[in-house]
């Protein structure tokens, strides 16, 4: 079993993409990458909907951990607070929001074709 949290992203205004994803990528992913307990993240920018829809989010964020419990021993360290600062940097400083979702994940395997 491993615990997921997800943190969705919206679009920052179409002038601001380019510092956006500079700041993201070399400021704020590898904050989170140094919270401890981190077993695996998992960063997208949304392109597509789902049969060429419009997306609901601009970025999603998985953030992989065994467990509830190492998830909230994470959220008392200073990483996580750091972390947590860059979030509402990124809020402030580009007009976006966030909302963020956990829960457990399950394996599935594929069903087979007959």
């Amino acid at each position: 079993m491993s615990y997921k949290l997800f943190a969705y992203w919206s679009a920052p205004k179409p002038e601001d993409v380019e510092e956006f994803e500079e700041y993201y990528a070399n400021t704020h992913v590898p904050r989170a990458a140094a919270v401890p307990n981190l077993k695996a993240i998992t960063t997208t920018r949304t392109a597509d909907g789902f049969e060429g829809g419009p997306t609901d989010h601009y970025r999603v964020a998985e953030m992989e951990f065994e467990s509830p419990e190492a998830l909230a021993e994470s959220t008392e360290s200073a990483e996580w607070a750091a972390m947590r600062t860059c979030s509402g940097g990124i809020i402030d400083r580009f007009g976006v929001t966030m909302t963020v979702e956990m829960g457990e994940a399950e394996e599935a395997a594929p069903t087979q074709r007959l």
